[in-house]
């Protein structure tokens, strides 16, 4: 409902057309490497792999793609890693569409286009979950401890799938889909597929 509303909105732009929207970040990517846009909205919190993860990719294979990042969280961690990992711009889900508009007016002419709580959030360097008693907010990031295709994994068991489906999903054996199972609980020091959830959670990989 939400993408049918803004290819709506943003169709009817003068000398704008959408040429693609995607359910999940794969598909994004996909889509990406297939249509060469100038201009991604890329959600932050998508099914299979999220939206920091997507743009890095998207961005590697895809060099002259400029990605706005779109979340309805504008505290999440992720947002500081999106900005990291390359994205021109970023759109809180509750702004007007208008400020959607100026921002990709702004990344086509070449310029990246934050609000000020974006950049607040950035670069004030506030620890999410410092306000609370949040059992995981002294544990290191999985930007920093957890490889790429090990947080794919990791969102891919917080959205319930199993080892087969993960296999299948990233192109890999079963053995190693297991393996990076392991690998994860052992680098994050947790035991159970909850503990995992709720940490992808907190982390922004996916949500609930």
């Amino acid at each position: 409902m939400i993408r049918s509303g803004l290819r709506e909105l943003l169709q009817k732009q003068p000398g704008w057309t959408v040429v693609g929207e995607a359910s999940n970040g794969r598909q994004a990517l996909e889509l990406a490497r297939q249509l060469t846009p100038d201009v991604v909205v890329m959600d932050l919190s998508m099914p299979e792999l999220n939206g920091v993860d997507a743009t890095r990719k998207m961005l590697t294979e895809c060099p002259g793609v400029r990605v706005i990042g779109l979340s309805a969280n504008s505290n999440d961690r992720a947002i500081g890693e999106m900005v990291r990992a390359g994205a021109a711009g970023f759109v809180a889900k509750d702004s007007a569409f208008e400020e959607l508009v100026s921002t990709i007016r702004a990344v086509i002419r070449g310029k990246v286009s934050f609000t000020p709580s974006v950049i607040s959030h950035v670069l004030g360097g506030r620890a999410p979950g410092s306000n609370g008693g949040n059992p995981f907010e002294a544990m290191p990031s999985s930007y920093v401890t957890l490889s790429p295709r090990e947080r794919e994994t990791l969102q891919l068991i917080a959205e319930g799938k199993s080892t087969k489906e993960i296999a299948a999903i990233l192109g890999v054996s079963s053995k190693t889909a297991e393996t990076h199972r392991r690998n994860i609980m052992t680098k994050l020091e947790l035991d159970s597929v909850a503990e995992l959830t709720k940490y992808a959670i907190r982390e922004g990989l996916t949500t609930v």
